[in-house]
Protein backbone atom coordinates (compact mmCIF):
# COMPACT_ATOMS: atom_id res chain seq x y z
CA UNK A 1 0.00 0.00 0.00
CA UNK A 2 1.52 3.34 -1.01
CA UNK A 3 0.53 6.78 0.16
CA UNK A 4 -0.87 8.77 -2.75
CA UNK A 5 -1.37 12.01 -0.84
CA UNK A 6 0.86 13.82 1.63
CA UNK A 7 -0.01 15.49 4.91
CA UNK A 8 0.12 19.08 3.62
CA UNK A 9 -2.22 18.25 0.73
CA UNK A 10 -4.88 16.65 2.91
CA UNK A 11 -4.57 19.44 5.50
CA UNK A 12 -5.07 22.07 2.79
CA UNK A 13 -8.10 20.35 1.28
CA UNK A 14 -9.76 19.90 4.67
CA UNK A 15 -9.05 23.48 5.75
CA UNK A 16 -10.58 24.72 2.50
CA UNK A 17 -13.77 22.82 3.34
CA UNK A 18 -14.30 25.34 6.13
CA UNK A 19 -14.89 28.08 3.53
CA UNK A 20 -18.51 26.94 3.40
CA UNK A 21 -19.04 28.29 6.92
CA UNK A 22 -16.71 31.26 7.14
CA UNK A 23 -18.52 34.54 7.46
CA UNK A 24 -21.80 32.71 8.12
CA UNK A 25 -21.25 30.76 11.33
CA UNK A 26 -18.82 31.50 14.20
CA UNK A 27 -15.66 29.34 14.17
CA UNK A 28 -16.42 28.12 17.69
CA UNK A 29 -19.66 26.64 16.30
CA UNK A 30 -18.70 25.35 12.86
CA UNK A 31 -15.62 23.46 14.06
CA UNK A 32 -17.91 20.76 15.48
CA UNK A 33 -19.66 20.27 12.12
CA UNK A 34 -16.48 20.12 10.06
CA UNK A 35 -14.68 17.77 12.47
CA UNK A 36 -17.69 15.47 12.76
CA UNK A 37 -18.08 15.36 8.97
CA UNK A 38 -14.39 14.46 8.65
CA UNK A 39 -14.90 11.55 11.07
CA UNK A 40 -18.01 10.36 9.16
CA UNK A 41 -16.21 10.62 5.81
CA UNK A 42 -13.24 8.66 7.13
CA UNK A 43 -15.23 5.75 8.56
CA UNK A 44 -17.34 5.69 5.38
CA UNK A 45 -14.22 5.53 3.20
CA UNK A 46 -12.64 2.80 5.34
CA UNK A 47 -15.91 0.82 5.13
CA UNK A 48 -16.09 1.27 1.35
CA UNK A 49 -12.43 0.32 0.89
CA UNK A 50 -12.77 -2.89 2.89
CA UNK A 51 -16.06 -3.77 1.19
CA UNK A 52 -14.44 -3.44 -2.24
CA UNK A 53 -11.50 -5.61 -1.14
CA UNK A 54 -13.84 -8.36 0.09
CA UNK A 55 -15.91 -8.09 -3.09
CA UNK A 56 -12.81 -8.79 -5.18
CA UNK A 57 -12.02 -11.86 -3.08
CA UNK A 58 -15.51 -13.21 -2.33
CA UNK A 59 -17.75 -11.60 -4.94
CA UNK A 60 -19.82 -14.74 -5.31
CA UNK A 61 -20.47 -15.03 -1.53
CA UNK A 62 -22.47 -11.96 -0.40
CA UNK A 63 -23.37 -13.59 2.94
CA UNK A 64 -19.68 -14.05 3.78
CA UNK A 65 -18.98 -10.42 2.86
CA UNK A 66 -21.79 -9.29 5.20
CA UNK A 67 -20.34 -11.39 8.03
CA UNK A 68 -16.87 -9.99 7.47
CA UNK A 69 -18.14 -6.39 7.37
CA UNK A 70 -19.95 -6.95 10.69
CA UNK A 71 -16.53 -7.38 12.34
CA UNK A 72 -15.17 -4.03 11.16
CA UNK A 73 -13.70 -1.61 13.71
CA UNK A 74 -16.73 0.62 13.10
CA UNK A 75 -20.02 -0.79 11.83
CA UNK A 76 -21.70 1.47 9.27
CA UNK A 77 -25.41 1.08 8.46
CA UNK A 78 -25.97 1.47 4.71
CA UNK A 79 -28.26 4.51 5.03
CA UNK A 80 -25.83 6.21 7.45
CA UNK A 81 -22.88 6.27 5.07
CA UNK A 82 -21.48 9.61 3.92
CA UNK A 83 -22.24 8.52 0.36
CA UNK A 84 -25.92 7.91 1.08
CA UNK A 85 -26.14 11.46 2.48
CA UNK A 86 -24.18 12.85 -0.46
CA UNK A 87 -26.57 11.28 -2.98
CA UNK A 88 -29.53 13.09 -1.37
CA UNK A 89 -27.78 16.41 -0.81
CA UNK A 90 -30.07 18.31 -3.25
CA UNK A 91 -33.20 17.19 -1.37
CA UNK A 92 -34.70 19.16 1.55
CA UNK A 93 -33.86 17.91 5.06
CA UNK A 94 -30.06 17.57 4.98
CA UNK A 95 -29.76 18.46 8.66
CA UNK A 96 -32.32 15.91 9.78
CA UNK A 97 -30.84 13.18 7.53
CA UNK A 98 -27.30 13.74 8.88
CA UNK A 99 -28.53 13.66 12.49
CA UNK A 100 -30.41 10.40 11.84
CA UNK A 101 -27.31 8.89 10.23
CA UNK A 102 -25.13 9.80 13.21
CA UNK A 103 -27.70 8.36 15.61
CA UNK A 104 -27.79 5.13 13.58
CA UNK A 105 -23.97 4.90 13.73
CA UNK A 106 -24.08 5.33 17.52
CA UNK A 107 -26.68 2.56 17.79
CA UNK A 108 -24.73 0.20 15.54
CA UNK A 109 -21.48 0.61 17.47
CA UNK A 110 -22.71 0.10 21.03
CA UNK A 111 -20.50 1.38 23.82
CA UNK A 112 -17.68 2.42 21.45
CA UNK A 113 -19.52 5.46 20.06
CA UNK A 114 -22.30 5.86 22.64
CA UNK A 115 -23.34 9.54 22.98
CA UNK A 116 -20.46 10.76 20.79
CA UNK A 117 -22.82 12.70 18.51
CA UNK A 118 -25.40 13.58 21.15
CA UNK A 119 -24.20 17.14 21.62
CA UNK A 120 -23.77 17.89 17.89
CA UNK A 121 -26.85 18.61 15.78
CA UNK A 122 -26.67 19.37 12.07
CA UNK A 123 -30.35 20.32 12.27
CA UNK A 124 -29.61 23.18 14.65
CA UNK A 125 -30.92 26.72 14.15
CA UNK A 126 -27.31 27.88 14.57
CA UNK A 127 -26.98 27.19 10.84
CA UNK A 128 -29.83 29.52 9.90
CA UNK A 129 -33.36 28.96 8.60
CA UNK A 130 -34.26 25.70 6.84
CA UNK A 131 -33.37 26.87 3.33
CA UNK A 132 -30.03 28.40 4.32
CA UNK A 133 -29.13 25.43 6.51
CA UNK A 134 -29.93 22.96 3.74
CA UNK A 135 -27.73 24.86 1.31
CA UNK A 136 -24.84 25.12 3.80
CA UNK A 137 -24.95 21.39 4.47
CA UNK A 138 -25.17 20.60 0.74
CA UNK A 139 -21.96 22.59 0.23
CA UNK A 140 -20.32 20.82 3.17
CA UNK A 141 -21.20 17.41 1.72
CA UNK A 142 -19.84 18.52 -1.65
CA UNK A 143 -16.63 19.80 -0.04
CA UNK A 144 -16.04 16.38 1.51
CA UNK A 145 -17.28 14.55 -1.59
CA UNK A 146 -14.64 16.01 -3.94
CA UNK A 147 -12.05 13.63 -5.38
CA UNK A 148 -9.24 15.14 -3.32
CA UNK A 149 -11.04 14.06 -0.15
CA UNK A 150 -10.63 10.36 -0.85
CA UNK A 151 -9.68 9.08 2.62
CA UNK A 152 -9.61 5.37 1.76
CA UNK A 153 -6.64 3.55 3.35
CA UNK A 154 -5.68 2.27 -0.12
CA UNK A 155 -5.33 5.94 -1.16
CA UNK A 156 -3.93 7.80 1.85
CA UNK A 157 -1.93 4.96 3.38
CA UNK A 158 -1.33 5.08 7.12
CA UNK A 159 -3.85 6.14 9.72
CA UNK A 160 -1.64 8.96 11.00
CA UNK A 161 -2.39 11.15 7.98
CA UNK A 162 -6.07 11.37 8.94
CA UNK A 163 -5.40 11.67 12.67
CA UNK A 164 -2.85 14.40 12.02
CA UNK A 165 -5.28 16.22 9.71
CA UNK A 166 -7.88 16.14 12.50
CA UNK A 167 -5.32 17.52 14.95
CA UNK A 168 -4.30 20.17 12.40
CA UNK A 169 -7.92 21.33 12.10
CA UNK A 170 -8.36 21.46 15.88
CA UNK A 171 -5.21 23.61 16.20
CA UNK A 172 -6.39 25.99 13.46
CA UNK A 173 -9.79 26.35 15.10
CA UNK A 174 -8.04 27.05 18.41
CA UNK A 175 -6.04 29.83 16.75
CA UNK A 176 -9.33 31.41 15.58
CA UNK A 177 -11.37 30.83 18.72
CA UNK A 178 -9.98 33.52 21.06
CA UNK A 179 -10.70 33.06 24.76
CA UNK A 180 -12.60 29.80 24.23
CA UNK A 181 -9.59 28.07 22.66
CA UNK A 182 -8.03 27.08 25.98
CA UNK A 183 -11.09 24.95 26.68
CA UNK A 184 -10.17 22.42 24.04
CA UNK A 185 -6.55 22.63 22.91
CA UNK A 186 -3.02 22.59 24.33
CA UNK A 187 -0.40 23.71 21.78
CA UNK A 188 1.39 20.69 20.35
CA UNK A 189 4.87 21.80 21.47
CA UNK A 190 3.74 22.21 25.09
CA UNK A 191 2.11 18.75 25.00
CA UNK A 192 5.34 17.37 23.53
CA UNK A 193 7.41 18.98 26.28
CA UNK A 194 5.26 17.60 29.10
CA UNK A 195 5.14 14.12 27.56
CA UNK A 196 8.95 14.16 27.26
CA UNK A 197 9.34 15.18 30.91
CA UNK A 198 6.94 12.52 32.22
CA UNK A 199 8.63 9.76 30.20
CA UNK A 200 5.65 7.35 29.77
CA UNK A 201 6.52 3.64 29.81
CA UNK A 202 4.91 0.45 28.53
CA UNK A 203 1.91 -0.65 30.65
CA UNK A 204 1.49 2.85 32.14
CA UNK A 205 -2.01 4.09 32.87
CA UNK A 206 -2.15 7.72 31.77
CA UNK A 207 -4.87 10.23 32.74
CA UNK A 208 -5.87 13.79 31.84
CA UNK A 209 -8.77 14.94 34.08
CA UNK A 210 -9.38 18.07 31.95
CA UNK A 211 -8.61 16.49 28.61
CA UNK A 212 -10.09 18.92 26.08
CA UNK A 213 -9.63 17.38 22.62
CA UNK A 214 -7.16 14.82 24.10
CA UNK A 215 -4.03 16.17 22.37
CA UNK A 216 -1.91 16.09 25.55
CA UNK A 217 -3.18 12.63 26.46
CA UNK A 218 -2.31 11.26 23.03
CA UNK A 219 1.17 12.81 23.06
CA UNK A 220 1.93 10.76 26.19
CA UNK A 221 0.68 7.57 24.56
CA UNK A 222 2.63 8.34 21.41
CA UNK A 223 5.86 8.51 23.43
CA UNK A 224 5.40 4.86 24.42
CA UNK A 225 4.55 3.84 20.85
CA UNK A 226 7.56 5.69 19.38
CA UNK A 227 9.94 4.05 21.87
CA UNK A 228 8.57 0.50 21.78
CA UNK A 229 6.25 0.15 18.77
CA UNK A 230 3.70 -1.08 21.31
CA UNK A 231 0.30 0.23 22.35
CA UNK A 232 0.55 -1.48 25.74
CA UNK A 233 -0.73 1.52 27.70
CA UNK A 234 -4.17 2.81 28.63
CA UNK A 235 -5.51 6.35 28.26
CA UNK A 236 -8.08 7.85 30.64
CA UNK A 237 -9.70 11.25 30.59
CA UNK A 238 -12.62 13.39 31.67
CA UNK A 239 -14.02 16.48 29.96
CA UNK A 240 -16.84 18.76 31.13
CA UNK A 241 -17.99 20.21 27.78
CA UNK A 242 -20.08 17.75 25.77
CA UNK A 243 -19.05 18.80 22.27
CA UNK A 244 -15.36 18.86 23.29
CA UNK A 245 -15.67 15.39 24.84
CA UNK A 246 -17.09 14.18 21.51
CA UNK A 247 -14.17 15.71 19.58
CA UNK A 248 -11.74 14.00 21.97
CA UNK A 249 -13.38 10.61 21.37
CA UNK A 250 -13.21 11.05 17.59
CA UNK A 251 -9.64 12.34 17.84
CA UNK A 252 -8.54 9.26 19.82
CA UNK A 253 -10.19 6.87 17.35
CA UNK A 254 -8.67 8.63 14.35
CA UNK A 255 -5.22 8.18 15.91
CA UNK A 256 -5.82 4.46 16.47
CA UNK A 257 -6.10 4.92 20.25
CA UNK A 258 -8.89 2.43 20.91
CA UNK A 259 -7.72 1.53 24.43
CA UNK A 260 -9.19 4.51 26.22
CA UNK A 261 -11.83 5.43 28.74
CA UNK A 262 -13.15 8.95 28.38
CA UNK A 263 -15.87 10.28 30.70
CA UNK A 264 -18.12 13.26 30.16
CA UNK A 265 -18.61 15.38 33.27
CA UNK A 266 -17.15 17.91 35.71
CA UNK A 267 -13.99 16.41 37.25
CA UNK A 268 -14.03 18.61 40.36
CA UNK A 269 -17.73 18.34 41.20
CA UNK A 270 -18.27 14.80 39.96
CA UNK A 271 -15.16 12.71 39.20
CA UNK A 272 -16.18 9.72 37.07
CA UNK A 273 -12.90 7.81 36.78
CA UNK A 274 -13.66 5.56 39.74
CA UNK A 275 -12.81 2.00 40.76
CA UNK A 276 -15.29 -0.77 41.62
CA UNK A 277 -15.52 0.46 45.25
CA UNK A 278 -16.41 4.02 44.18
CA UNK A 279 -12.96 5.43 45.04
CA UNK A 280 -10.76 7.47 42.71
CA UNK A 281 -8.75 5.48 40.17
CA UNK A 282 -4.98 5.85 40.47
CA UNK A 283 -2.58 6.34 37.56
CA UNK A 284 1.11 6.16 36.71
CA UNK A 285 0.91 9.48 34.87
CA UNK A 286 -1.53 12.33 35.44
CA UNK A 287 -1.26 15.39 33.23
CA UNK A 288 -3.46 18.36 32.33
CA UNK A 289 -3.70 21.91 31.09
CA UNK A 290 -6.76 22.82 33.19
CA UNK A 291 -8.65 26.10 32.77
CA UNK A 292 -6.67 28.90 34.42
CA UNK A 293 -8.10 30.29 37.70
CA UNK A 294 -11.55 28.79 37.14
CA UNK A 295 -14.33 30.66 38.95
CA UNK A 296 -17.20 28.66 40.52
CA UNK A 297 -15.28 25.39 40.55
CA UNK A 298 -17.27 23.72 43.33
CA UNK A 299 -16.03 25.50 46.47
CA UNK A 300 -19.28 25.11 48.40
CA UNK A 301 -18.96 21.32 48.69
CA UNK A 302 -15.16 21.07 48.84
CA UNK A 303 -14.85 20.95 52.65
CA UNK A 304 -16.94 17.76 52.73
CA UNK A 305 -15.44 16.16 49.62
CA UNK A 306 -15.94 12.42 50.01
CA UNK A 307 -12.69 11.64 48.20
CA UNK A 308 -10.59 13.66 50.68
CA UNK A 309 -9.01 15.69 47.90
CA UNK A 310 -8.88 18.94 49.91
CA UNK A 311 -7.38 17.63 53.15
CA UNK A 312 -4.39 19.96 52.65
CA UNK A 313 -6.77 22.93 52.47
CA UNK A 314 -9.68 24.28 50.42
CA UNK A 315 -8.65 26.52 47.50
CA UNK A 316 -10.22 30.00 47.12
CA UNK A 317 -13.80 30.24 45.88
CA UNK A 318 -12.90 32.15 42.71
CA UNK A 319 -9.67 30.33 41.71
CA UNK A 320 -9.82 26.61 40.96
CA UNK A 321 -6.13 26.09 40.12
CA UNK A 322 -5.28 24.24 43.33
CA UNK A 323 -8.53 22.28 43.16
CA UNK A 324 -7.26 20.66 39.94
CA UNK A 325 -3.76 20.22 41.41
CA UNK A 326 -5.09 18.50 44.53
CA UNK A 327 -7.43 16.27 42.53
CA UNK A 328 -4.54 15.19 40.30
CA UNK A 329 -2.18 14.49 43.21
CA UNK A 330 -4.86 12.37 44.86
CA UNK A 331 -5.07 10.16 41.75
CA UNK A 332 -1.34 9.33 41.54
CA UNK A 333 -0.17 5.78 42.22
CA UNK A 334 1.86 5.63 45.46
CA UNK A 335 5.16 4.46 43.89
CA UNK A 336 5.15 5.17 40.15
CA UNK A 337 2.91 8.26 40.13
CA UNK A 338 4.24 11.31 38.31
CA UNK A 339 2.42 14.39 37.18
CA UNK A 340 2.85 17.36 34.85
CA UNK A 341 0.42 20.28 34.93
CA UNK A 342 0.25 23.70 33.29
CA UNK A 343 -0.60 26.54 35.70
CA UNK A 344 -0.69 30.36 35.67
CA UNK A 345 2.14 32.04 37.61
CA UNK A 346 -0.20 33.04 40.45
CA UNK A 347 -0.19 29.42 41.59
CA UNK A 348 3.48 29.88 42.57
CA UNK A 349 3.04 33.09 44.57
CA UNK A 350 -0.46 33.69 45.90
CA UNK A 351 -0.86 33.56 49.67
CA UNK A 352 -3.73 32.73 52.07
CA UNK A 353 -5.24 29.24 51.50
CA UNK A 354 -3.11 28.63 48.41
CA UNK A 355 0.08 29.46 50.30
CA UNK A 356 -0.77 26.93 53.00
CA UNK A 357 -1.54 24.20 50.45
CA UNK A 358 1.71 24.97 48.65
CA UNK A 359 3.64 24.67 51.91
CA UNK A 360 2.16 21.23 52.60
CA UNK A 361 3.02 19.99 49.11
CA UNK A 362 6.64 21.04 49.70
CA UNK A 363 6.68 19.43 53.18
CA UNK A 364 5.47 16.17 51.64
CA UNK A 365 8.30 16.40 49.06
CA UNK A 366 5.95 15.98 46.12
CA UNK A 367 7.12 18.88 43.93
CA UNK A 368 10.04 17.94 41.67
CA UNK A 369 10.40 20.87 39.23
CA UNK A 370 9.02 24.28 38.26
CA UNK A 371 9.52 25.38 34.66
CA UNK A 372 8.65 28.96 33.71
CA UNK A 373 7.35 29.08 30.12
CA UNK A 374 7.29 32.05 27.70
CA UNK A 375 4.26 34.30 27.37
CA UNK A 376 1.82 34.06 24.44
CA UNK A 377 2.26 30.30 24.02
CA UNK A 378 -1.36 29.42 24.71
CA UNK A 379 -4.35 30.21 22.52
CA UNK A 380 -6.79 32.64 24.14
CA UNK A 381 -4.41 34.14 26.70
CA UNK A 382 -1.15 36.08 26.52
CA UNK A 383 -0.06 35.44 30.10
CA UNK A 384 3.02 33.34 30.83
CA UNK A 385 2.50 29.97 32.48
CA UNK A 386 4.54 27.35 34.25
CA UNK A 387 4.78 23.58 34.12
CA UNK A 388 4.88 21.89 37.54
CA UNK A 389 6.27 18.36 37.81
CA UNK A 390 5.27 16.26 40.83
CA UNK A 391 6.48 12.78 41.80
CA UNK A 392 5.17 10.45 44.46
CA UNK A 393 8.64 9.02 45.07
CA UNK A 394 11.66 11.29 44.69
CA UNK A 395 15.38 10.54 45.05
CA UNK A 396 16.05 13.76 46.99
CA UNK A 397 14.24 16.65 48.68
CA UNK A 398 15.22 19.29 46.13
CA UNK A 399 13.05 21.28 43.72
CA UNK A 400 14.54 22.20 40.35
CA UNK A 401 13.63 25.66 39.02
CA UNK A 402 14.07 26.40 35.31
CA UNK A 403 13.44 29.83 33.79
CA UNK A 404 12.60 29.06 30.16
CA UNK A 405 10.66 32.30 29.65
CA UNK A 406 13.03 33.46 26.90
CA UNK A 407 13.13 30.13 25.08
CA UNK A 408 10.76 30.70 22.17
CA UNK A 409 10.40 31.53 18.51
CA UNK A 410 8.47 34.76 18.06
CA UNK A 411 5.30 34.58 15.96
CA UNK A 412 2.78 37.16 14.76
CA UNK A 413 0.11 36.38 17.34
CA UNK A 414 1.54 33.40 19.21
CA UNK A 415 5.01 32.48 20.37
CA UNK A 416 6.20 28.95 19.63
CA UNK A 417 8.46 26.34 21.16
CA UNK A 418 10.70 24.62 18.62
CA UNK A 419 12.53 21.28 18.94
CA UNK A 420 15.61 23.21 20.07
CA UNK A 421 13.70 24.90 22.90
Amino acid sequence: MTTQINQDEINGIIWKSCDTFRGTVAASDYKDYVLTMLFLKYISDVWQDHYEEYEKQYGDAPELIRELMATERFVLPETASFYALYEERHQPGNGERIDKALHAIEEANGTKLRDVFRDISFNSNKLGDEKKKNELLRHLLEDFGQSGMNLKPSHVGNLDIIGNAYEFLISRFAADAGQAAGEFYTPAAVSELIAELLDPQENDQICDPACGSASLLMKCGRKVFDKTGSRKYALFGQEAIGSTWALAKMNLFLHGEDNHRLEWGDTLRNPLLLDETGGLLHFDIVTANPPFSLDKWGYDNAATDKYGRYRRGVPPKTKGDYAFLLHMIETLKPKTGRMGVVVPHGVLFRGAAEGKIREKLIEENLLDAVIGLPEKLFFGTGIPAAVLIFKKQKDDDCVLFIDASREFKSGKNQNELTEEH
